[in-house]
């Protein structure tokens, strides 16, 4: 008892003792109906938030509480596994700090890959369950043309079991055989606003230019700054 209790709150497997119970706090008000799945979820891509990050890593398709509950049990057995074959053996005084670090950073980064792949299992069962904020994010193929005033009707790529209603802008009608990214959805007609894989693929090439851009220049600003 004295080792677990000594693994679970040394250093960096303290940050799971607290992540993972949280983790199964959440889930189990989801399943008295107390919490929702898509906690987290926005109406839109466009503005940064948690979501749209996980959208961005490849983590469409599912909510994102179930993305990151996949990445913290994922990166915290990685971490317990290192814990219990080399570093409890070692006596590393504050260097545990930088390489806990390490680890952590390490762990995550290679749960990542491996809880995209869990996830990208798990989407179609959340399709059918209507998490709909979850599918931003997601190409279609448009099946049915829109008209004026008539919705679109689209399928996604990977799970074509799953319809959507699509609705044009400004008096864009799409065209049936269009591939479209989700980007924005509407509650009140239970419908998706949609943008080209072309543009979709351009606008995040585009913000990951600028916020590169943005944060050259706070460090130039800083190193430049008088002191």
């Amino acid at each position: 008892m004295d080792t677990v209790r000594q693994l679970l709150v040394s250093f960096p497997f303290i940050l799971f003792s607290i992540l993972l119970p949280l983790v199964g706090l959440y889930w189990l008000l989801v399943l008295l109906r107390l919490a929702p799945v898509e906690l987290f979820e926005k109406d839109s891509l466009r503005d940064d938030h948690l979501a749209s990050a996980l959208v961005a890593q490849g983590f469409a398709g599912v909510p994102t509480t179930v993305a990151l509950s996949w990445l913290i049990v994922l990166a915290a057995s990685m971490t317990l596994a290192v814990e219990l074959l080399v570093l409890r053996w070692l006596s590393l005084g504050l260097f545990i700090i930088p390489i806990g670090v390490v680890l952590l950073w390490a762990s995550f980064a290679l749960a990542s890959p491996i809880a995209e792949s869990l996830c990208r299992q798990m989407g179609p069962w959340f399709h059918r369950h209507q998490a709909r904020r979850s599918l931003l994010g997601k190409c279609v193929k448009v099946t049915q043309a829109a008209s004026a005033g008539q919705a679109g009707v689209a399928v996604l790529t990977d799970d074509p079991s799953c319809e959507v209603r699509l609705l044009g802008k400004h008096g864009r009608l799409l065209n049936a055989g269009e591939h479209r990214v989700l980007v924005k959805y509407l509650p009140k007609e239970d419908a998706f606003r949609s943008v080209s894989q072309d543009t979709y693929l351009e606008t995040r090439t585009r913000l990951r230019q600028l916020r590169g851009k943005s944060r050259s220049k706070s460090k130039s600003a800083g190193t430049l700054a008088p002191h």
